[in-house]
Formats: C-alpha cells, structure tokens, sequence
C-alpha cells in the first residue's frame, strides 16, 4: 500500500437546530455525555416512519449509489467469518432489499451523504450531539452515514471501525454485541496495524471473548453508541431488520491511526512497538514523527 500525506478534511457546516422535530431528547443526550467518548452505552431516538428509510426508499438508494458504495452478501453466516469468505447472495441490491424477509442477506448502503436528502438527514442527527462532542474530542471531521437492512436471524461478523458511531434500530430488532476498544484481547495490535495499512475491517474471534462483551439489544426507538476501533459483531432478531448509523471523526482518532501505520512500519523494521495509548492520550512522536516523514517523501 502506498502511503501518501491525508490531509485533514475540513469539518462540515452543521445546521444550529435540525429542520425537523428533535431525534434525541433531553435524557438520551444526557445518557450520551456521560459515556461519550470511550464507553458504550444506549438511549432512546425519536426517528420512526422516516419517508427516506423504508425499505422501498432503500431499494431505490441502494439502486442510485453505485457498487462502490454498497455490499450485500448471505447473512446466515458464523461470528468469526472474514470478510472475504461471506459469500455474495446472487441478487442486485435493489432485489435483496425488497425481498430480504426471506433472501438470508444482509445489506450495507454506505455514504448515504452524497445524496442530498439523505445529506440533510445527517447533518441534522449530527448537528444534535455537536455540544456533546466539541468540548471532549473537537470538531466533527468526516460526517458519513451507513444503513443496514438484514434479514431475520442474520449475522454481522466481528470487525471494526475508525469512527464514532450512532446505531440507530428503526425496524425489527438485533443486539449489538461489543468489545473495549483498545483492549489487545480482543484484537491484537497487529490486526489494528493491518487494518490501518489497508486491510480488512475484520477481526478474529475466539470462544473465549464469549460473555465478555458489552450486549446492546436494540428495538425501534433504541440506539447505541460504539467507540473508535471497538470490535463487535450484530445478531438480527427474528424480524427484518432496518439500522442507520451516523458517524464522525476527529483528530484524535486520526492521530490514533496514524500511530498505527507508524507502528506497522516500524514492526517491518524489526522494532516492536508499543500499542498506541487510547484517548484522550495519544502517541505524540508517532504520529507527528509519521506525518513528518511522509510530508518530506521519506515514506511511500
């Protein structure tokens, strides 16, 4: 993988109020500063019969995004499969969508911002829990937005992810079944330094990691809340299931990947470095040392 300078993006407008009636009441965004931004937790969501997240509305999406942007793959799969042994269900997205109470698939439409509508949407949730994030971690850096649609009984294998992230149950119902972020019991260093130099999102699972997690059951009206880089897998109720996650970064957890791909490097090397410290601390020389070299074109 070739390692080129990212520049920071700039962080996006938000709207001072959302255009419509609030999704998130006064006790969920209390729920959610007392956890944000290290710890799980879960709170309620006014976001029912939205016009943009039925299924049909999805199917139609799904159909406008491009490949790039969607996956759909069999469901009915094990905790531990990575992600390029889950095998493709033989349907479009628009089909899998429109039939997925009986098709055992699972569905990811990913960058829903880059429609307008769905745009608006986002920036509007967001815009919500901006007073809660801004003091602790900054500003709001690379808002995306990602909805799920899974049939009855599907599996999400364990895996990560770099941002912050809202999961919100808007039908059917799944649990959420999450791991400390950080914690190298649950995912090694070197799957973090993989993942960080261009790998795949998944991670390992052992038997062990069984009751040791962080169990979210969500319905409609539920949501929950992930760390940075927190491994976890989903389970899907015995109905089909429609999910949006609203996400976000910062400059800690770039920094935080960036120490990571130092990391990588440097393990090539024959150095074994330390697991970067997670917030609000972060590995000041590798990461500041990492953006240097690669400014300079000591690193490609």
């Amino acid at each position: 993988m070739s390692l080129q300078p990212q520049p920071r993006p700039q962080p996006t407008r938000l709207p001072d109020a959302a255009s419509g009636p609030a999704c998130f009441d006064a006790a969920a965004l209390e729920t959610f500063s007392a956890a944000y931004p290290d710890k799980f937790v879960s709170f309620g969501h006014q976001l029912a019969d939205h016009p943009l997240l039925t299924l049909d509305a999805l199917a139609t999406l799904g159909e406008e995004l491009g490949e790039h942007r969607i996956e759909y793959v069999r469901s009915d799969v094990a905790i531990g499969t990575l992600p390029d042994d889950v095998p493709h269900n033989g349907l479009s997205i628009g089909a899998t969508i429109r039939t997925i109470a009986d098709n055992k698939s699972w569905a990811v439409l990913r960058n829903i911002e880059d429609v307008p509508e769905y745009a608006e949407l986002l920036r509007d949730l967001l815009a919500e829990m901006r007073a809660v994030v801004l003091p602790r971690t900054g500003e709001m850096l690379t808002l995306q937005g990602f909805i799920f649609v899974s049939s009855p009984g599907s599996v999400t294998p364990l895996h990560f992810d770099p941002e912050y992230n809202i999961l919100l149950q808007l039908m059917g119902s799944k649990v959420m079944h999450a791991f400390p972020a950080g914690d190298t019991r649950f995912a090694a260093q070197i799957e973090h330094e993989r993942y960080h130099m261009g790998g795949h999102r998944g991670v390992l699972w052992d038997d062990s990691f069984a009751g040791l997690g962080y169990d979210a059951p969500l319905d409609p009206g539920q949501a929950v809340f992930m760390p940075v880089m927190a491994p976890h897998y989903v389970t899907v109720g015995p109905d089909p299931s429609i999910s949006l996650s609203i996400t976000w970064r910062s400059e800690w957890s770039y920094r935080e990947a960036e120490a990571h791909v130092a990391n990588a490097w440097l393990r090539r090397r024959g150095f074994s470095p330390s697991m970067p410290p997670r917030w609000p601390r972060h590995a000041v020389l590798r990461s500041l040392g990492w953006r240097a070299a690669r400014k300079l074109g000591l690193v490609a």
